[in-house]
């Protein structure tokens, strides 16, 4: 799995970096089924935190969250990208 980490507009500090690697743990179980997982922080009025998939399969989902912290824009999309590779995988499973 490629992963990719981008900041817009402001510098990324190294324990946000890594709240964010504590949180990608929670999706270890998909790492087979993912070939990039690309992130973006961009810091205007409030955070935008931006994620991007791209499964093996050839399928690839954008998520985006809007926070005015950054570390409950950043669960929350953790949240929502653990759900969405969950119906990923029950997709796939059916059509087998």
């Amino acid at each position: 799995m490629n992963f990719d980490i981008k900041a817009v507009h402001f510098t990324l500090r190294e324990d946000t970096k890594e709240y964010l690697d504590r949180k990608i743990a929670r999706i270890h179980n998909a790492e087979n089924m993912i070939v990039d997982l690309k992130f973006t922080f961009t810091k205007d009025k409030d955070f935008v935190v931006e994620a991007t998939v791209n499964f093996r399969w050839g399928v690839s989902v954008h998520l985006s969250e809007h926070d005015f912290e950054l570390t409950p824009a950043l669960d929350k999309l953790i949240d929502k990208l653990d759900a969405k590779i969950i119906k990923e995988k029950e997709k796939v499973s059916e059509k087998r």
